[in-house]
This record gives structure tokens, sequence and C-alpha cells, in this order.
């Protein structure tokens, strides 16, 4: 299997990481412009998640000299390390549609700090205290400054006059629960893994990164037929209106799933280096990324008051600071 050993390539890969999970809603947001509903986005999202950690498996994960092939790897995996794989994608999938909901229901300003603010806190300490590879001084300082950029993103999207009225007790709870799901799914995933599975041989019984990304997205994809049918008939949808959507609406939802599953792979595989807490905290500076989008490119803060652009301007900083100290955590 493929495996790395650098220092900076691991650090390349959480970088990457940061661009997929930061851009990957982009097709989303594309699809709803045709006004193709989030749960039928949504159902080929998780095909694309599923899909390519399949591909992901029978290339990367099957070839090479280093660790074991997945195939080997499969025949003598224990179910603790698969349940836990499985478990992870179930988690991941309902926190990402309450997230949705959460924004729809409470708004970005609300539902951004709460649901992903939680999920950073959560999923770094407790991917650190399963892994404690890092300086924790430095890590959780460059957590801290993450956390003031959210903060402060939330004070500039409250500045929005649209903004105004919204933050619902149900957008709240829903953001809470996205949090708290989000922040233990990664947890959950790394658990199945072979310990320093980079250098150390496969122990018995655990999962490499290539099965491990394989049995996550077949957790993914089987509770969507749970998780998203409900959300579904919450919004009055049948799987022929699933159906009734064109090859374009189609493509979009499986670019947006190949896209945050290429991101999860990348960041997985260089957890074995960096460890998977500084992994994971360098990962969900994805809303750094999103904040970029939202700014520059689909103009979200368009006609925000005076002040709202120093906010943003501090916003900016947090998040370069707390990222740089993130990477610092390692040496």
């Amino acid at each position: 299997m493929f495996i790395v050993h650098d220092f900076w390539l691991a650090v390349l890969f959480c970088v990457i990481t940061m661009l997929g999970w930061g851009s990957w809603a982009n097709t989303q947001k594309l699809a709803g412009k045709d006004q193709w509903a989030f749960p039928l986005f949504y159902w080929d999202y998780a095909l694309g998640v599923f899909l390519f950690g399949l591909l992901w498996m029978v290339s990367l994960g099957s070839f090479g000299s280093a660790g074991m092939s997945a195939g080997e790897n499969l025949r003598q995996a224990a179910l603790g390390p698969m349940a836990h794989a499985l478990v992870s994608g179930a988690l991941f999938n309902l926190s990402n549609i309450l997230l949705v909901v959460a924004i729809d229901g409470a708004g970005m300003a609300v539902a951004f700090p709460v649901g992903v603010g939680l999920a950073l806190v959560i999923g770094t300490v407790a991917s650190y205290s399963q892994s404690p590879k890092g300086n924790p001084v430095v890590l959780f300082a460059g957590v801290g400054l993450v956390l003031s950029a959210i903060m402060l993103s939330a004070l500039a999207h409250r500045r929005l006059p649209r903004a105004a009225g919204r933050g619902g007790t149900g957008g709240v709870v829903a953001a809470v629960a996205a949090g708290c799901l989000m922040g233990f799914f990664y947890p959950q995933l790394a658990a199945s893994l072979s310990p320093d599975f980079s250098t150390a041989p496969i122990q018995a019984g655990y999962l490499t990164p290539y099965v491990a990304l394989t049995l996550f997205g077949a957790g993914l994809l089987a509770s969507n037929f749970l998780w998203n049918t409900i959300f579904m008939r919450v919004r009055r949808l049948s799987y022929a209106d699933y159906f009734r959507g064109t090859a374009r609406l189609h493509s979009l939802g499986l670019a947006g799933g190949f896209l945050w599953m290429i991101a999860l792979s990348l960041n997985l595989i260089a957890s074995g280096v960096v460890g998977p807490a500084v992994s994971y905290a360098l990962g969900q500076g994805a809303t750094l990324v999103a904040a970029i989008w939202g700014v520059f490119i689909w103009r979200e803060f368009r006609g925000a008051p005076k002040g709202a652009g120093w906010l943003i301007g501090w916003m900016f900083a947090c998040y370069a600071g707390g990222l740089a100290l993130i990477g610092m955590a390692t040496q």
C-alpha cells in the first residue's frame, strides 16, 4: 500500500484536506441554483464518497511493498475496528445533514460557530487523547485561535441585514447535535487504524487506512437510507424526484462526494506521520477555505454595514495564525 514518511508531504496532504473539505459544498450550491433539493443532491454525494473509497482501496491500497494489501487486511480484520470505521461513516453522515438543517433554521452566524466549533474542539481533544502526538501547548493554542476566528466570523455574519431575526431554537439544537456528532466521527475512524501504520507493521485485527476509508464510505452510504430518507419525508420528496434529475445535477453530487473523500483520504494517510489530532485540526481549517469562497466568490457579505470588513480581516488572521501553530505542534 502507499504510505507517507515525509513530514512536509504529510502537512501538504492536510492542506489539501482543508481545500477539499472547504470547497465540496460549492457543488451543492451550484445544484441548488437549479432548485435541486439538498436531500436529492445528497444521494449522489453519498454514492461518490463510497465509490471513491472503493477505488482508493483497490488501487493505492492494494499495490506497493509497504504495509499490507487491502485484500490481506480485510481477511484478518477484527469486528471491533471494522465497526469503528462503519460507525464513523454513519456519525459523519448524520452530522453533515444536521449542519445543513442548522444553517436553514438559524443561519450561518449560529450554525457554523456552534457546529464546527464543537466539532473542532471535541475532535482534536478526543484524537489527541487516543494518540498524543505533537506539542499540546502549541496545538491547543492553535485551536484557540481557530475558535476565535469562528467567533469573529459569527459576529461578522450577525451584521448582515438578512441575518436579523434568525437563530431559532430548532436550528441551535441541530447545530449542537451536528457539532457533537462531527467531533466524534474522526476519533472513531482513527480507532480502527493500526497504531503507527506508516512506520510499524499492521497489527493483527486492525485496518490499513484504505480499508478503513472503504468501510467509512459503506457506513455513510448505508446510513443514508435511514437518515436521508427521514429528511426527504420532511421535505415531502420522493425517490421518483431523485430519478427525474438531470445528468448534470447527478454529476455535481458525485463530484462533491469525490472531492470530500479525496480530502479525507489524504488526511487519514497524513495522520500516520503528524498524528490524528494535528491532522484533524488542520483539516478543520476548511472553515477558512469556505469563508474565502463565501466572501470573495459567492459575495455573501455584499451590503454588509461598516465594520464588518475589519471583523472578516481579523477572522482570516486568526485562522492563519491558528493553522500555523497547529502545523508547528508536530515539531
